[in-house]
């Protein structure tokens, strides 16, 4: 099978990851795969592609092009891409993406596969013209993608228009799954509670720091140790020190190892307003680290399997994510036992066997299932 397989850029992110980590699985199974950054800036990829992954950023099929780019040159730029490579079926990533390439490649008979990477309806980062166009151009789609249950259910009261979503999780990224669990690695230093994000207040670390400082005396040994970066750094750093925690509350900055990080942890927190997919909670469970995670739209209760790989507590309830933190930090012998499960629980479900095998659902679906695999 022929993929054309669109993409903003391949700078660091999650939706980079993913794209990484499915063209690689792809063209080592025997399917041809085509990855095109359309952001103009985008000439490499920060992630590892597989040497038969042909990568073709979008800049370099303009001649030249000035500060501005009109949509129009871009759409010649991708039907050209489209027309030299012939695939089988079109995959985009991202709403802007997603957009243009419905637009480029308007009465091409190809199946094109649009797939939302954020809760659409949650998440308000979409301009009010680029919502329309997506409200517009979304039921040209073969098919709709998105990452979770909820963000199906929410998108589909707002888009009734689309019909059925698909949907489909990001994939544990292999170089992970091969890591040792957070139980196998030597640990030095007293036990840590950790988190990770941005510093903003979507993720609403200033709750956790305020739960965490009511734990401060019951748990003389604990430290909460936040790892990102962000505009609310310095009204954090004053919140820890107004708990009380200036010494066991550390805001780290970003991390370039942060699979190392979280298997040097003993317990991991969640407490996010929103997510779209929440990759860190997926790779904490991997490692088998603890969790205790909100149940935010969109992912937590899936990821968690309802409560019984992870600890799910309720949204704005400090009170049940103080007794669920407590508990666990209590519990060295509960907290093997939930790693153990989550970890064995994650690794089917999101295993990249068992992700591909959900896209090859939707190939088919497609109509591409004539197509035996591998064939290209």
């Amino acid at each position: 099978m022929r993929i054309l397989f669109f993409v903003s850029s391949m700078n660091a992110g999650g939706a980079e990851r993913v794209a990484a980590s499915l063209a690689n699985a792809w063209v080592q199974r025997g399917d041809a795969v085509c990855l095109v950054p359309t952001h103009l800036q985008t000439d490499s990829s920060f992630y590892a592609l597989d040497p038969r992954v042909q990568f073709q950023p979008l800049k370099d099929k303009l001649s030249w092009f000035p500060p501005f780019v009109t949509p129009l040159r871009k759409w010649r730029a991708i039907k050209k891409i489209h027309d030299t490579f012939n695939p089988d079926v079109v995959v985009s990533f991202l709403t802007n993406v997603n957009v243009n390439v419905l637009l480029a490649l308007r009465g091409v008979p190809t199946p094109v596969i649009v797939c939302e990477r954020t809760n659409p309806v949650v998440s308000q980062s979409a301009d009010k013209k680029l919502q329309a166009l997506r409200s517009k151009l979304y039921p040209r789609a073969t098919r709709v993608v998105v990452q979770t249950q909820d963000a199906a259910q929410a998108f589909a009261q707002a888009e009734p228009q689309l019909g059925e979503l698909a949907v489909i999780p990001n994939p544990i990224p292999p170089a992970l799954a091969v890591l040792p669990l957070a139980t196998e690695v030597e640990k030095t230093d007293q036990p840590k509670l950790i988190a990770m994000g941005r510093l903003v207040p979507a993720k609403r670390f200033d709750q956790l720091i305020h739960v965490f400082g009511l734990l401060l005396d019951a748990f003389p040994e604990w430290s909460l140790h936040i790892y990102g970066e962000g505009p609310e750094r310095e009204s954090l750093e004053r919140r820890a020190e107004l708990v009380g925690g200036k010494d066991r509350i550390f805001l780290h900055g970003k991390t370039n190892e942060p699979w190392q990080v979280l298997a040097q942890a003993q317990l991991f927190v969640l407490t996010s307003a929103y997510e779209g997919f929440p990759n860190v909670l997926l790779e904490a469970m991997t490692l088998g680290l603890p969790c205790v995670t909100v149940d935010c739209p969109s992912g937590p209760k899936e990821i968690s399997n309802a409560g019984r790989d992870a600890s799910l507590v309720m949204m704005d309830n400090e009170q049940a994510l103080r007794r669920a933190l407590s508990e666990l930090m209590a519990d060295p012998r509960l907290r093997g036992a939930l790693g153990q499960r989550a970890a064995a629980s994650v690794r089917e479900r999101y295993g990249m066997q068992a992700v591909i095998e959900q896209w090859d659902t939707i190939f088919r679906q497609a109509g591409l299932i004539q197509l035996k695999q591998g064939e290209s």
